[in-house]
């Protein structure tokens, strides 16, 4: 499944990326590398609860 990412460069540094699927997921990062993946486990951390619970 693919998800949609908006990432942002931050005014006091860094970037935050957001799923736009999953509201409330956001996560920050000093690289775009750093932030995204930081995204990518959140979104496995929130569907892997979401699959024990169905």
């Amino acid at each position: 499944m693919k998800y949609t990412i908006i990432l942002e460069k931050e005014e006091e540094g860094g970037y935050s990326a957001q799923c736009l699927e999953l509201p409330g997921e956001i996560n920050q990062g000093e690289s775009k590398e750093e932030a995204l993946n930081n995204i990518r486990e959140a979104i496995e951390a929130v569907l892997e609860v979401l699959n024990q619970e169905a």
